[in-house]
């Protein structure tokens, strides 16, 4: 009998701990952290593959050749982006735990308010701080959406004339890379309507998969939007909260002042009356 009681009250302890410590989590946050990793996965993963698809592209149909001097050409700006794709991963991977981290503080610092715990001005310059920092990564991320809508607009005029191939006969249409800023003028890198080169184009697996990939890499720099206006919100909350709890401790310390010498004030006088009394 003593050890299911005891079996119990164990049981129950480590319900109450379970419960409290799922209590201390920042849902908000975790859920913009969860939706920030995603889209970044997203866009770096298929924004990569995508610009390897495109290489694929222009080397194949276009015929478009790698400068053999250290010269700025399409391909070397292609692995710029690359580059910078793996700085995006990198960066916003601890960007998300900081974030995380942050959230934990400051949810701790408003359930711990009347406790121990004592919210700093460091830590609300903390809170300021990844405020700024994170509009300014909405404003870039806003930007990388709209950089990536400019190769998607450019695979789908192209997939959209492939779809319509049969209508095309008989055309004289060409698809230039020297319109999109691709190639230098000087170079005629051109595949027509009803080339060999265009219906191999078309019935390739290269131009459907990088377009596709294209757009969801599109996708996932969008969800980064919307996860960093979720941050955001969540940001601007905590430092209302903190705010208002820092107002909160300045009170509870002015009145624990004040009834403590108003405690002073009645013992001196207390004492004073006992002395006269004597």
């Amino acid at each position: 009998m003593k050890e299911e009681i005891s079996s119990s009250h164990k049981e129950k302890r480590c319900l109450e701990c379970c419960i409290k410590c799922l209590g201390g989590i920042p849902y908000p946050s975790l859920i913009a952290t969860i939706l920030l990793y995603a889209g970044v996965a997203l866009f770096c993963g298929c924004g990569h593959e995508a610009l390897s698809g495109t290489v694929t592209i222009l080397q194949n149909y276009f015929e478009v050749v790698r400068s053999p001097v250290d010269a700025l050409d399409v391909f070397t700006m292609i692995d710029i982006i690359k580059y910078v794709i793996y700085g995006i991963a990198s960066a916003f991977f601890v960007y998300g735990i900081l974030l995380m981290v942050e959230g934990f503080f400051t949810s701790g610092a408003i359930k711990d308010l009347y406790g121990d715990f004592k919210i700093t001005t460091c830590g609300r310059c903390v809170s300021a701080w990844f405020i700024m920092l994170t509009y300014i990564f909405m404003l870039a991320w806003l930007g990388v959406t709209g950089f990536t809508s400019i190769p998607v607009f450019i695979y789908f005029n192209i997939w959209n004339i492939c779809q319509n191939a049969t209508v095309l006969e008989g055309t004289s249409l060409c698809l230039d890379p020297r319109q999109y800023g691709i190639i230098p003028l000087s170079d005629a890198k051109t595949v027509c309507a009803g080339t060999e080169k265009f219906y191999k184009m078309c019935e390739s697996n290269e131009l459907n998969m990088t377009f596709h990939l294209f757009v969801c890499a599109l996708a996932g720099a969008g969800a980064a939007v919307i996860a960093m206006i979720h941050y955001l919100m969540v940001l601007s909350a905590n430092w209302a909260y903190v705010k208002d709890a820092c107002r909160m401790q300045k009170y509870e310390d002015i009145k624990s002042k004040e009834e403590q010498e108003l405690h002073d004030i009645h013992s001196t006088r207390s004492k004073e009356r006992l002395n006269a009394y004597t």
